[in-house]
């Protein structure tokens, strides 16, 4: 391992620039070509990739600091590479000092030299100054075309924003479109002032140094090429000259922004102008935003608008974490099937028709709220019913009740449940799995953990009963008088109440026939239990008395069809009805 400082690289301008991001920490483990800073000028901003591995030492910057070519951002613990003994670091460090000498002296002469030729070039900007007052004359107007300036050592890069449209009215500097690569992205600005007549290139193309981008209808001039006049050079003076001496500036700009593309067009130059379709403006931001390559790229990757992303870096710039947080934010409170919001409700006042209270809901009911909402709103539900015999589970029950009764065990029948649940799901694996978020999958989990609808003062939580397949009816049962007591003392941790794939919500001890339960997302079904009741079922000779169980199995339409719910419950009564099936 050795020790090297990882400097700003050549950036294509001598001007200080912006640290607005620090995309690394002490201690950290970089690999090659990963992001460590990103720099930003007025016109750009670049990502700084690490040349080598290694582990970060120290970080030489933070974000708000100025630094140019150069400069030292960070000492990085080079993976794979000796320091050697004590000897080799001596000589290393003289061999530094007559580097540092050198590269003094060097720039001794490159600052004479630097003189010098501004010096010469102040005496050729007069004179060209003077050629072009006496040559520029005053025409009716007239159209050029805009080409892209100099984009350095960047041979092609998508267009991922175009910021004007034909007709429209431009003044010079204005940003008419935005291109990107992976390491970078660059505002194009308008050489001039003058109206778009026609666009050339649309969202999605590839271009290049000098491809083509509009047709500018000037106020003032002959019909002018940014091409012709790169290619015939800075020594004409006139019209052309002057179109000339704007591309060198917008070729600075675009060096400010430099940055090595990997990816090679399979298609560059001058592409015909086309409507965009919904494929190419998918993640093209409705306004002009602040952010870079990253940003936009995940931005694109998951559908958000950069638009409606609240920024937090510096100068309004948008960062990853607040595309992450409008995420899950979306996700936490997402619109109503459809696309459309929920309607707007007017405000009521209640005090005009009797007395009233405000009451604060704690932050149990709240959390709650909105979990339910965004599962009903997000879920398509559907409730399959249905009765099961538990005539000889219950008599079961009650004579093992009086067995266990020294050993401190109460069955419950939701003991059963649990058992008889467990053992459906392992039947019909699609109700024990979840539903990817882009709705491409299903996830399929090789676990059986079922969470307990418990009602406390507080409102209602959710236990969660691990690996209920593995576990006997005691152990189920003792677990859930556990839980049950750490709900009601509120002394539930959130690792007892993660990681469900089914739930039950029994209503058994207080009444009802049947309920819609709502299904608790990520997962895609939930049974509802009512109160039992002895009715008459005909046996095919009499009518005999015979306890039945009321199910209700809400589930997600999008994962289980009808015909599996169907299944489902009727498997489940089957269970309930001989539980000795369990066993089989």
């Amino acid at each position: 391992m050795s020790k090297e400082t990882i400097r700003v690289p050549d950036i294509g301008s001598s001007d200080p620039v912006d640290v607005i991001e620090v995309s690394v920490k002490k201690g950290d483990s970089v690999e090659a070509e990963d992001t460590i800073v990103v720099l930003e000028s007025d016109k750009a901003s670049l990502e700084v990739p690490c040349p080598k591995a290694g582990t970060v030492l120290e970080l030489k910057v933070k974000a708000g600091d100025q630094v140019k070519e150069g400069d030292p951002l960070l000492d990085l613990d080079v993976a794979g590479e000796d320091g050697g003994d004590g000897s080799g670091d001596e000589a290393g460090a003289d061999e530094s000092k007559d580097n540092a000498s050198d590269e003094e002296a060097a720039s001794e002469k490159t600052s004479d030299k630097e003189a010098s030729d501004k010096e010469a070039s102040d005496q050729q900007d007069e004179a060209d100054q003077q050629d072009d007052e006496s040559a520029a004359k005053p025409a009716a107007g007239g159209t050029r075309t805009v080409a892209a300036p100099d984009l350095g050592d960047i041979d092609a890069a998508e267009i991922i924003e175009i910021n004007v449209a034909e007709g429209d009215s431009v003044e010079a500097e204005q940003t008419i479109l935005v291109i990107e690569s992976d390491k970078a992205s660059l505002e194009v600005p308008s050489p001039e002032a003058g109206t778009v007549k026609k666009l050339l290139v649309k969202v999605g193309d590839k271009i290049g140094t000098g491809t083509d981008l509009m047709e500018l209808e000037t106020a003032g001039g002959g019909d002018t090429s940014d091409k012709g006049s790169s290619e015939k050079g800075s020594g004409e003076k006139g019209g052309s000259g002057k179109a000339a001496a704007k591309d060198d500036g917008d070729a600075k700009a675009a060096r400010s922004r430099k940055s090595d593309l990997d990816e090679k067009p399979s298609e560059a130059g001058r592409q015909s102008a086309a409507p965009e379709t919904p494929e190419q403006s998918q993640g093209k931001p409705s306004a002009s935003v602040h952010a870079g390559p990253a940003v936009r790229k995940l931005a694109r990757e998951t559908g958000i608008d950069l638009a409606d992303v609240a920024p937090s870096g510096p100068k309004d710039r948008i960062l990853k974490e607040d595309v992450h947080a409008l995420i899950k934010q979306r996700l936490e409170n997402p619109p109503a099937a459809g696309g459309a919001g929920a309607p707007d409700l007017p405000e009521i006042d209640f005090s005009e028709f009797g007395p009233v209270e405000r009451q604060e809901l704690n932050k149990l009911r709240k959390v709650a709220a909105r979990n339910l909402h965004r599962s009903w709103i997000t879920i398509p539900h559907v409730t399959q019913f249905d009765e099961a015999d538990i005539t000889e589970l219950e008599a079961f029950r009650k004579s093992q009740n009086k067995a266990l009764e020294k050993e401190g065990v109460k069955l419950t029948m939701l003991a059963f449940l649990v058992k008889a649940c467990a053992n459906a799901l392992r039947e019909f694996p699609r109700f024990n799995s979840s539903l990817e978020l882009g709705g491409e999958a299903l996830i399929m989990k090789d676990y059986v953990h079922i969470g307990i609808a418990v009602d406390t003062p507080n409102g209602l939580v959710v236990p969660v009963i691990r690996d209920a397949d593995k576990k006997g009816l005691k152990d189920i049962a003792l677990e859930m008088g556990e839980l049950a007591g750490k709900a009601r003392d509120r002394k539930l941790s959130p690792a007892d109440m993660k990681g469900a794939t089914f739930s039950i919500s029994s209503l058994g001890g207080i009444g009802g026939t049947a309920f819609t339960p709502i299904v608790n997302w990520p997962e895609v079904a939930i049974l509802g239990v009512s109160r039992s009741d002895t009715k008459p079922v005909w046996d095919g000779q009499t009518f005999q008395p015979r306890l039945t169980l009321p199910l209700s199995l809400s589930y997600d339409h999008r994962v289980i069809d009808g015909a599996d719910a169907a299944r489902f419950t009727s498997y489940l009564s089957q269970l309930l009805s001989d539980m000795r099936r369990a066993l089989l």
